[in-house]
């Protein structure tokens, strides 16, 4: 291998000045062993792997169990809206509601995303996501009034929008980023595909009411605290801070991060990207329902199938994307996915329906993860936790239009 692609591949380089960042600066590396010091003296820095230190273990295990969570969280929509929808006797507008609330949230996780770490680092972030998830799914397991249950949303929403943007920029400071994070979107697709199954047959098989769900939903985050506060105990504030930042850079890296232009394309991306995938996870169990003339249950099957489809081609396309190039990846992906998507709208079959939405989740499902690498790839570290968190809120404005 040519020593100038060798230190292409295994440098952290300032593309304006080329000039190689001190490893000092630089946040989640190891420290250089033997075969990082290249011949003369010089050091060539190591990204952190998923096994080393040892305690990356734990965390990543502790992440992906938060993503099935997040999985979950945003799963149930399909299932649970026609039942929403009865419960309440509500019109498709106000129904809606319930995807619109979360993304307040998002927008305040966005906007504050980075300086909570300064402050409270990735041990308080795995502690203050979670139970904002918790206070909201007691609340709605009591069955509350409809607006109690919208407002109540949009706390969840912060919760979900920190996860987003803290364990996506962890995971995209890792070596084998692309496998990483897609297995990690891979958990919350699995989450997404479970979650259907579940509160469909609670609510159909045996005849529970709807919000019941979430009492599930309240003991897997309550263990979700206890996982993630373990793995990030010695994760505080004072070392996210030391870590990535200097002198005179303690504010405004949001700010700094909405001025690149990269920042603001992979939001807009992503506010089409989620928009796509929600709505269709969704609302997909209401169109089998109404317009394909299905049953209940095998109606909400379809929305398992679509997640589950997201799932596999999460973790699946994830080996192969890094191989060819997440350009040309995303761009053939999107391109099979239109015509699955062709194929569903035109073709009025129940199961050719059900076939091409799950193939449709199949292709879309490595696209998130490919934007983040790219987010990740592009920007300094400094600025990923902002960056990926304002784009992920803008893609709950998706999820909510």
């Amino acid at each position: 291998m040519p020593v100038e692609h060798w230190i292409r591949e295994n440098t952290n380089l300032d593309t304006s000045s080329n000039r190689a960042i001190p490893l000092q600066d630089r946040p989640n590396r190891t420290e250089p062993d033997a075969e990082e010091f290249r011949p003369g003296g010089a050091v060539v820095e190591a990204l952190e792997r998923w096994d080393r230190p040892r305690i990356n273990r734990y965390r990543l295990a502790a992440i992906f169990f938060a993503f099935l969570n997040f999985g979950m969280n945003d799963g149930s929509y399909g299932a649970l809206v026609p039942y929403i929808e009865a419960d309440y006797d509500l019109s498709y507008t106000v129904t809606s509601l319930v995807f619109l609330s979360p993304f307040a949230g998002y927008t305040i996780a966005a906007m504050f995303s980075d300086r909570m770490h300064l402050l409270i680092g990735r041990r308080g972030i795995a502690i203050f996501a979670p139970s904002c998830k918790l206070i909201a799914y007691v609340v709605i397991a009591v069955h509350p009034p409809y607006p109690a249950v919208v407002a109540i949303l949009a706390v969840a929403g912060l919760g979900n929008g920190v996860v987003d943007a803290a364990w996506n920029a962890w995971i995209g400071q890792l070596a084998q980023t692309n496998q990483l994070l897609g297995l990690m979107h891979g958990f919350y697709g699995l989450g997404a595909t479970i979650a259907p199954l579940i509160a469909t047959s609670m609510i159909a098989k045996a005849h529970l009411g709807w919000w019941t769900f979430f009492y599930l939903m309240a003991a897997l985050v309550a263990v979700e605290i206890a996982t993630g506060a373990a793995a990030f105990w010695s994760e505080t504030g004072a070392k996210y801070t030391g870590a990535n930042r200097t002198d005179g850079e303690n504010k405004g890296m949001t700010r700094q991060a909405l001025k690149q232009r990269v920042t603001w394309i992979c939001a807009v991306f992503l506010l089409c990207y989620v928009g796509l995938e929600v709505s269709l996870g969704g609302w997909i169990v209401n169109f089998m329902i109404r317009v394909r003339h299905g049953g209940a249950f095998p109606s909400g099957m379809t929305a398992t199938g679509f997640w589950l489809g997201i799932t596999v081609g999460r973790v699946v396309l994830g080996f192969i994307t890094p191989k060819i190039g997440e350009r040309l990846a995303v761009s053939v992906y999107l391109l099979v996915s239109v015509g699955f998507e062709l194929i569903f709208w035109l073709v009025p079959q129940f199961i050719v329906s059900a076939v091409a939405v799950a193939l449709v989740g199949f292709f879309i499902g490595p696209i998130f993860p490919s934007t983040v690498i790219a987010v990740t790839k592009l920007l300094p570290p400094e600025m990923h936790v902002a960056a990926i968190g304002f784009s992920a809120a803008i893609g709950g404005g998706g999820a909510a239009l």
